[in-house]
């Protein structure tokens, strides 16, 4: 291990193309897994995965090697088409994607957040969820890019 020492945790949400309700009940859990398989694959480690229809959540932990763009590249393309092959061929991602550092000491309430997306967006939509985590985050944006 040496000298080097970290703490790398990132919040990362993106969603289907168009905000499009592909990922189904019946295969979500197995298109959660198949990204945390992806996400191990190449060396980091997925704390949690979880999401509803039209977008994923995943907190992960990743090493000082790792760049996040290229990790989050590689797992929305692999998932991508592992997706359209298994279960909807007219799945994809949507272009862009957010991603937030998340401390040590938020990582178990980001994890319960996670958890808790079914339950979460019964009453606030995907738009809503999306610009409350951009603004908490001090990310400033501009409204336009938010639609594709």
């Amino acid at each position: 291990m040496g000298s080097t020492f970290y703490s790398l945790h990132y919040h990362i949400v993106f969603s289907t193309k168009d905000r499009r309700p592909l990922i189904r009940p019946p295969w979500r859990d197995r298109l959660h897994e198949y990204l945390g398989g992806i996400v191990r694959k190449l060396g980091g480690v997925a704390e949690i995965i979880g999401g509803v229809e039209d977008h994923v959540h995943l907190l992960l932990s990743l090493k000082t090697i790792h760049a996040p763009a290229e990790i989050v590249a590689e797992f929305k393309k692999a998932s991508s088409v592992w997706a359209a092959e298994k279960h909807e061929p007219l799945f994809a991602w949507q272009e862009g994607y957010s991603i937030f550092t998340v401390s040590r000491i938020h990582i178990e309430p980001v994890r319960r957040y996670i958890a808790g997306q079914e339950e979460h967006h019964r009453k606030v939509p995907f738009m809503d969820e999306l610009k409350r985590l951009l603004e908490k985050n001090g990310v400033k944006y501009d409204p336009k890019y938010l639609l594709t």
